[in-house]
């Protein structure tokens, strides 16, 4: 049998499948990486998002990326933003500074911070502890998307607590949900080559399952268009897909491709918006116990993205006050809440703001009252 009969075969059973509502397999999912038509799943992974998210309404959310130290002793080859402790562009942001911040998202109609840094070895879990409850007490209406897994774990190794310990203390603090980063490729073949001081597979999905156990939700992602095969992106969603079968701590899903620019990670090529396309269309398909699907915004620009809607993304993700990780590689792509919501009707869709709980809000929540 040829190679275009047997594909045909599969993306006839894959559509039966999705059709009926019922799971594929990873080799299934596989064989979807090699198949030549992205319409095709396209089309399997609109249905599979609206059977999840019914409608046409795409939400977003207004937030600031707010990166409190780039100070991080890992060296992830693929990361432009890091500096080595001691290194005279390292730097701690001082409390005052980190509140200005909050202050500035909050007057702009922002509801979200996503506190990320890097493995600073001068911090324990008292400084977040301190840090977090000054943010809350001074503006108890934001919610702290904080703390990648690599973090925390790092600050209950340094805090000498356990990651559970160190958790419910971060919790109580004011943490309310942790971002997917760190997560690259759950593969510890590729994880030791990419960033080889980092936690392994493993660790960074009991940190996922521990916080769940704990009421802390999270997202999920991947970072493809390196060093990973197609057979290890499956991989990493069958790992993702049975977490969330296990202990559901994932409210939604982002992948985004690889950025070489500055990095000590080189490659041939950068992934192709065809790439990135095919890998949200597999994902929305093979992660069927995910209800939300976010597009790159960041990575992929404005024309992407909307077409990344008919690919299963059923949200823009957030509209960036502030960024400085993947604009320290060279991409720049920020707008404001009036043109994700432009690019959105545009694309055919209805815009909604949503906070990080993916909760729609009305306009005076919106806009910070």
């Amino acid at each position: 049998m040829g190679a275009s009969a047997t594909s045909a075969r599969t993306i006839d059973r894959v559509a039966d499948a999705v059709f009926a509502g019922d799971r594929i397999t990873s080799g299934d999912a596989l064989a979807l990486f090699r198949h030549p038509n992205l319409n095709d799943l396209a089309a399997l992974a609109n249905r599979r998002r609206r059977q999840k998210v019914p409608g046409d309404v795409v939400t977003y959310v207004v937030g600031r990326i707010l990166n409190y130290t780039n100070v991080c002793w890992v060296r992830c080859k693929f990361c432009a933003f890091y500096r080595v402790p001691t290194h005279d562009e390292g730097y701690l942001l001082p409390d005052e500074t980190i509140l200005e911040k909050v202050c500035d998202t909050v007057e702009r109609g922002g509801v979200e911070i996503l506190f990320q840094g890097g493995l600073n070895p001068r911090l324990k879990v008292d400084y977040f502890e301190r840090i977090f409850r000054k943010i809350m007490d001074a503006y108890p209406q934001v919610i702290l998307h904080a703390l990648s897994p690599a973090e925390i774990i790092y600050v209950a190794n340094r805090s000498k607590l356990t990651l559970r310990e160190c958790m419910k203390r971060l919790h109580a603090a004011g943490l309310h949900s942790i971002p997917g980063a760190g997560g690259e490729i759950l593969v510890d073949r590729v994880r030791k080559i990419i960033s080889p001081y980092k936690d392994t597979t493993e660790e960074w999905l009991d940190c996922m399952r521990t916080a769940a156990q704990l009421g802390i939700r999270s997202t999920a992602s991947m970072m493809f268009g390196h060093l990973e095969t197609d057979e290890d992106r499956v991989e990493h969603l069958q790992r993702l897909r049975d977490l969330q079968d296990e202990c559901e701590p994932f409210r939604a899903f982002i992948t985004w491709s690889f950025q070489p620019e500055d990095t000590q990670l080189q490659i041939e090529r950068k992934a192709s918006g065809f790439d990135y396309l095919r890998t949200l269309a597999v994902s929305r398909i093979f992660l069927d116990n995910f209800d939300h699907f976010q597009v790159s915004f960041l990575t992929q620009g404005p024309k992407i993205a909307q077409v990344a809607l008919g690919y299963g993304a059923n949200d823009f993700g957030s509209v960036m006050i502030e960024e400085n990780v993947v604009s320290a590689k060279g991409n720049k792509f920020i707008v404001d809440a009036q043109e994700y919501e432009r690019l959105i009707m545009d694309a055919g869709y209805t815009p909604r703001k949503r906070n990080t709980r993916y909760e729609v809000l009305q306009a005076s929540e919106a806009a910070g009252s």
